[in-house]
């Protein structure tokens, strides 16, 4: 089981930190992503880190603000948001995969919603 915490409301051009917890679940042959779903919209990628190697991938419309990384020692994945725009507003999940439909262990997800 995956839990997140750290989402919260903020204003645009803020920053939050969401953590996700991997502990119960064995990660090393994993990526860990993390995907999110706007109000209304489909659930998808937002950012994935391999946990062997520490390759990344973030999808177009967060780079440069977004910054995913991981914590061995406490098997944690964390995803540093800079700069947040309205429509990053969304709720946030955690899941071992990089892709929605064959990502498998879940976590329940954290509001993240950017408002002025």
């Amino acid at each position: 089981q995956l839990v997140e915490s750290g989402g919260g409301l903020v204003q645009p051009g803020g920053s939050l930190r969401l953590s996700c917890a991997t502990s119960g679940v064995t990660v090393d042959h994993y990526a860990v992503g993390w995907f999110r779903q706007p109000p209304g919209k489909e659930r998808e990628g937002v950012s994935c880190i391999d946990w062997r190697d520490s390759s990344t991938y973030y999808r177009d419309s967060v780079k440069g603000r977004f910054t995913i990384s991981r914590d061995y020692d406490n098997n944690t994945v964390w995803l540093q948001m800079n700069n947040l725009k309205l429509e990053d507003t969304a709720v946030y999940y955690c899941a071992t995969g990089c892709i929605v439909a064959t990502a498998n262990y879940w976590g329940q997800g954290t509001q993240v919603t950017v408002s002025s």
